[in-house]
């Protein structure tokens, strides 16, 4: 369990981090490469919906239905997963439409020259998103911790996806943060911020969930991240996929995302 720990804590971290990637990409590169962000959001979503509604949502009502029986433990892990999806949905609602974190930003934008007056719209909706990713970072953060707990093969490719999709999170708060202030250190330090809340997120699930952990708890939690993460993959990830697709790449993506999990999960039988 010791192990196990250490590795949520590890691929939390990864993951989170990968925001910063982003904010490197937007820095140090011309373009955007659309083909392939567009295809592997598009995998990202395909890996979390399959690996949640055919691997974690079952788990989770295997764990409730001993505990509860047949009939309650259905109808608490279908309670769970919608659950999950209202918290997520609550999380979108309660973020001022400034910071959109879905806003597709590219690396060109990268190219036009600061301004040299503070721009304080910008420096506004660059802060809001830095602010809002956070705030989502924090449930994929407990979600990626949680699957890492129960099994490390699951946490692996979660970890991944994740990662793949705070890349142009990274990008959306370094674009407009650079380009209000001039500072690539700030637009860096923000975008690092706003992925450390995933690390933070699986600190705070250790401290609170740990001690109280039951086979129970643990089927309720468990549902609720494969609504989180479906709810992520169909709010987020798709129609980002889709905004910088231009044939049918994301499509291409979802299918491939699926299919390398399904095959992983054969594999580990």
């Amino acid at each position: 369990m010791d192990g196990n720990i250490w590795l949520a804590f590890g691929l939390t971290l990864f993951a989170g981090l990968a925001t910063g990637i982003g904010s490197i990409l937007a820095f140090f590169t011309k373009t955007t490469n659309t083909k392939f962000l567009s295809f592997a959001l598009g995998f990202s979503a395909g890996v979390m919906i399959y690996v949640s509604m055919v691997e974690i949502f079952f788990k989770a009502k295997d764990s409730l239905v001993g505990e509860l029986g047949i009939v309650k433990g259905s109808w608490v892990t279908v309670i769970s997963f919608f659950g999950g999806m209202l918290v997520i949905g609550l999380i979108d609602q309660l973020i001022p439409q400034e910071g959109n974190p879905h806003e597709v930003k590219k690396v060109e934008d990268m190219d036009k020259k600061p301004s040299t007056l503070k721009d304080k719209s910008l420096l506004k909706m660059g802060t809001f998103t830095a602010l809002a990713i956070a705030i989502h970072n924090f449930p994929e953060g407990i979600a990626t911790f949680t699957a890492t707990l129960q099994d490390p093969a699951l946490g692996i490719p979660i970890a991944i996806a994740v990662a793949i999709h705070n890349i142009p999170e990274g990008i959306a708060v370094s674009v407009p943060i650079y380009y209000a202030t001039g500072s690539k250190r700030k637009a860096f330090k923000l975008s690092f911020l706003s992925g450390v809340a995933e690390p933070a997120g699986a600190i705070i699930a250790y401290l609170l969930l740990m001690p109280f952990l039951t086979d129970t708890l643990f089927g309720i939690i468990f549902a609720g991240v494969a609504g989180i993460m479906v709810f992520i993959s169909l709010d987020e990830l798709i129609p980002a996929a889709k905004r910088y697709d231009e044939t049918h790449r994301s499509i291409y993506g979802v299918i491939s995302g699926m299919a390398v999990m399904a095959i992983s999960l054969l594999l580990m039988l």
